[in-house]
């Protein structure tokens, strides 16, 4: 199993000398008295606490790397030659089972659903950099692609305009105004905005001031995520702003208000402070009547968003999630993808995504099989980002998973379309961009989709970076139906656990889906002994 260096990463800028390595230090065989570096020891030497994270920092998105003994590469898809699911009364022959009519639409909820024009939505786009300054393109192109967008935690905790009433709440967020405002303007009746709550978040006040002032449907409580077990972290950049956020009840390392550190920052040495969210608790009495404050509120929906933790906080989020009728847990898990968490926690925490979403199926079949009427929706997330991607998640938690999260996957063509705005202005295309033509109109091809969708006047005020999240959920969505058509199933809900095959034992044993050896052996060997005809209806 080739794992990786954990003392050297270009995620933190960092390498090492030597060609041989230490695999489990990370260290160079050969360690040189007089070495200029530039292994992590190397810069932690100067650096200390700034190497545990990602660089440079705020304006990056990472994944971690390590290879794990199973991933979603060791399942394959089943594909077959006779048969149809999904396309009603319908006789499928070659002329009406043909993949551009596959419908990708999916639900999730209890009873009041959401749509959605394909089964993915984002991460939690929260207090970070990245998503407020990429905010438009996010929204705006989920919007217009028909997903859900998730506001995640602290928008209004860190928003420089927050404005407070007497009894420490929020009483005028701008931020948190402007990300709502976006999405639904562009809304076109599939997919929703909705918040996500930490302690902080709940502290201030952030549901009732959503859905006071937005008339918001749904909000999300948040256990953890797959990328690290601690809360939300930031950095900041000036001791003023550090100081701020200590007094709004954050967590500031270091300490803005000591003298040492003060002195620290203002002779250059500290160059920036890191804002944490405190650690989440949970027990079944409170979050059970957390979710009842919520819907008393007048939340339509609540959505749990859970991370890599132990298999009891799993069966925790389960069992807890279904008796309270959540309308969808979003299953989180290791490695996630962020720039924003400590590199060693990412690396070496929590539960990776195929091992976590597994043993979500096992428990949610097992409390059926104990007499429990109806599981809540999953969707499973941790480092998914192609239609294949979807389609093996969707099967593997058949029938609860009702969809993927996706989070750099989702952010990356935002971001991209942002930077050709910019080459596009400048006229400094790169060559792999000016290889499609000299214009948005040539170098987009869902451009005239988009500018359909709003108008030809409209089409102006959209960002690039709101083209580009269109247009890779576009490649999402005609890979997908591709990959349906291939296994006949003509709509999402067809997808079964019947249309994956493992290629391991290994995988086999962890996912219990059948090794390839044994998948659809009985239906061979039963088309090897008949002496009729054989069909499938």
């Amino acid at each position: 199993m080739n794992l990786q260096r954990p003392n050297a990463d270009d995620v933190t800028q960092t390498s090492n000398r030597s060609k041989n390595v230490v695999p489990q230090s990370g260290l160079c065989s050969r360690c040189l008295d007089g070495c200029t570096g530039n292994c992590e020891i190397f810069k932690a030497t100067f650096r200390g606490r700034e190497v545990i994270y990602p660089s440079p920092y705020g304006e990056i998105t990472a994944g971690g790397d390590k290879d794990y003994p199973i991933d979603y590469s060791h399942l394959n898809i089943q594909g077959y030659a006779l048969g149809t699911r999904g396309l009603g009364i319908v006789q499928g022959n070659p002329d009406t089972a043909i993949f551009p009519i596959v419908n990708t639409e999916t639900a999730y909820g209890w009873n009041k659903k959401v749509r959605m024009k394909l089964p993915v939505f984002t991460g939690a786009l929260g207090s970070t950099e990245i998503a407020r300054r990429n905010w438009d393109s996010f929204a705006i192109g989920a919007a217009l692609a028909g997903i859900t967008i998730v506001c995640g935690e602290n928008v209004c905790g860190i928003d420089p305009g927050l404005e407070l009433s007497d009894d420490n709440k929020i009483a005028r967020s701008p931020e948190m105004d402007r990300r709502i405002e976006v999405y639904k303007r562009y809304r076109r009746g599939f997919g929703e905005i909705l918040v996500q709550m930490n302690v902080e978040d709940m502290r201030l006040g952030v549901a009732e001031y959503v859905i006071k002032k937005h008339n918001l449907d749904t909000i999300e409580l948040k256990w953890g995520q797959g990328a690290k077990c601690i809360g939300g972290e930031i950095k900041v950049e000036t001791l003023e702003r550090a100081l701020e956020l200590q007094r709004r009840g954050y967590i500031v390392t270091p300490d803005p208000s000591l003298e040492v550190n003060k002195k620290a920052f203002k002779s250059g040495a500290i160059k920036e402070f890191e804002r944490h969210s405190r650690l989440g608790f949970i027990d079944q009495e409170t979050f059970l009547s957390e979710v009842q404050r919520l819907r008393d509120l007048g939340f339509q929906r609540i959505t749990l968003k859970t991370g890599a933790y132990s298999l009891r906080e799993l069966a925790m989020a389960i069992k807890w999630g279904t008796q309270a009728k959540l309308d969808l847990l979003t299953i989180d898990g290791a490695l996630g993808g962020t720039g924003m968490s400590p590199w060693r926690m990412m690396q070496e925490w929590g539960i990776p995504s195929i091992y976590l979403h597994s043993f979500a199926a096992e428990f949610a079949n097992y409390l059926l099989g104990k007499g429990e009427s109806h599981i809540c929706d999953f969707a499973f997330a941790g480092g998914l980002s192609t239609e294949d991607h979807i389609f093996k998640a969707i099967a593997l938690g058949s029938p609860h998973t009702k969809a993927v999260c996706m989070g750099r996957a989702l952010m990356i063509p935002g971001m991209v379309g942002k930077n050709f705005e910019k080459w596009y202005k400048d006229k400094k295309l790169p060559p792999t961009v000016s290889k499609f033509g000299s214009t948005p109109e040539e170098i987009f091809t869902c451009y005239e989709q988009v500018k359909m969708l709003v108008g030809n006047e409209e089409i102006k005020n959209i960002p690039f970076g709101a083209i580009g999240i269109y247009s890779f959920c576009d490649k999402l969505k005609v890979g997908l139906k591709q990959l349906m058509a291939g296994a006949r199933c003509f709509r999402v809900h067809a997808i079964t656990r019947k249309e994956l095959m493992s290629l391991t034992k290994e995988c086999s044993e962890i996912t219990g889906v059948e090794y390839i050896k044994d998948a659809y052996r009985k239906e061979a060997m039963e088309v090897l002994d008949s002496m009729a005809s054989y069909s499938i209806i």
